[in-house]
């Protein structure tokens, strides 16, 4: 006989790229992919693009825990896989963390917080949060990108900021607002682990008073497409930057469907970290009943 689990949970977004949060902090709650599929669906669930479970790390399994932050954030699609990092969802989670009052976070201050990329590090912007998504990796691999919509595969350049992207320029506002990204897109070769896939034009002119802009459409593996991707607008941004040169920004702003959203690139003795800011939004609050 099947048990019945009722458990509370917040409604939160991220320019649009929205998330069931459930509080865990004695790290009790196991929720199968069923589970966590039901829980995002939109038609008889919450509805969400993935799931943001709370848990202090020092109640993670030996091996999982990040001992330098005391929040871990067990991020998990749509779908119910487990993604390693959520540049959108981690900053709704220090929203949340801040709002319910479990840490105190001046404007001065730093928070720390465990993901399966390692510890990010998160302040308050003029807008929200920023978080440190810390290296990046341009890759070398040719990879090729058939989407509906496009006439022929174009190629995309592979960036790694913790989690897989391949990043697709296009000419015009018009081949992206022609996309249809109900279908998933095709990467050859297809990485092990999948990627998500950005779609981006740059802005004419790319740079205005030292800030580059870009416009993006994404489509997230476990999702599909989803009106923001935090860490595919870091992506992305990194991208257009290695395709302008030397000379390009270390500012951008990048404007998805859900909204517009902030990356810079600075300088520290392991190499360049890219920092993403934005807003993070709470919803409504409430309980939910699982089979």
């Amino acid at each position: 006989m099947s048990t019945a689990l009722t458990v509370p949970f917040t409604k939160g977004h991220g320019t649009g790229n929205d998330f069931v949060i459930v509080p865990d902090v004695d790290g009790s709650l196991s929720l199968s992919d069923e589970q966590v599929a039901a829980l995002c669906d939109r038609r008889f669930g919450i509805g969400g693009d993935g799931i943001l479970r709370v848990v202090r790390s020092r109640e993670l399994p030996e091996g999982a825990a990040t001992p330098d932050a005391e929040w871990f954030m067990d991020y998990r699609n749509a779908d119910g896989s487990a993604a390693e990092m959520c540049g959108n969802g981690i900053r709704v989670f220090a929203r949340y963390l801040v709002d319910s009052g479990l840490v105190d976070l001046p404007d001065d201050a730093t928070l720390l917080v465990g993901t399966r990329a390692g510890t990010k590090s998160l302040t308050r912007s003029e807008d929200g949060f920023e978080v440190d998504l810390g290296l990046w990796r341009a890759e070398t691999d040719e990879v090729t990108v058939r989407a509906r919509g496009l006439d022929i595969p174009r190629p995309g350049q592979g960036i790694d900021v913790g989690n897989p992207h391949v990043v697709v320029a296009l000419s015009s506002a018009d081949e992206l607002d022609g996309l249809d990204l109900t279908v998933q897109p095709r990467l050859t070769p297809e990485p092990p682990a999948g990627a998500n896939i950005e779609f981006v034009v740059p802005a004419d002119p790319l740079v205005d008073d030292g800030v580059g802009a870009v416009t993006m459409r994404v489509f997230e593996r476990g999702v599909g497409e989803t009106l923001s991707c935090g860490t595919g607008v870091a992506a992305t941004a990194l991208a257009v930057r290695l395709w302008a040169g030397e000379r390009s920004p270390e500012r951008w702003r990048v404007d998805v469907p859900g909204g517009r959203l902030g990356v810079r690139i600075t300088h520290h003795e392991d190499g360049e970290h890219v920092l993403l800011s934005g807003p993070a939004v709470l919803v409504y609050s409430g309980q939910v009943t699982l089979a």
